[in-house]
């Protein structure tokens, strides 16, 4: 019976998750990571760091901040392997996010139809049309595409 290790090399966890050394000390020096060092100085990492770092991978894709994955993170438990209940909280959380970006999506894919081909030709029913800049109270970015209304602000 081949005996598992409770812990593997930055070389190991590179291999087995397809991100490359250098990206996986970025991610400790972010606070994403926290491996421990043998005492020969070489970092040794848990092995349910695979699924973190697959989580971060992911949620990069999804587009998440190293800030929001980092806060994400810091729910698990350092020092054990998450459990089902544990990945459940983030995934809870994160699907509430990922809904409001859907539904951001969504909305400027429905009203950017009009925009295409339309040159400006009709301001007043224009979605990006934002005069005196009365949107940018709700926050950054194209507000009446994100789903603000016009007359909400």
């Amino acid at each position: 019976m081949q005996k598992i290790e409770k812990t593997v090399s930055i070389g190991y966890l590179s291999d087995r998750t397809g991100v490359a050394v250098s990206a996986l000390r970025y991610y400790e020096t972010q606070n994403l990571l926290h491996p421990e060092r043998n005492a020969g100085g070489q970092r040794r990492f848990l092995r349910a760091d695979i699924r973190r770092v697959s989580f971060i991978l992911i949620a990069q894709q999804f587009g998440f901040t190293i800030e929001q994955i980092k806060t994400e993170l810091a729910r698990l438990p350092e020092g054990r392997t998450p459990t089902k209940k544990d990945w459940s909280k983030i995934g809870t959380h994160f699907g509430k996010i990922l809904d409001a970006k859907i539904t951001t999506l969504q909305n400027m894919r429905d009203n950017l139809d009009g925009c295409i081909g339309c040159g400006c030709l009709s301001l007043k029913s224009c979605a990006l049309y934002n005069p005196a800049d009365k949107a940018s109270k709700r926050g950054t970015g194209p507000r009446y595409l994100m789903g603000d209304q016009a007359g909400d602000i």
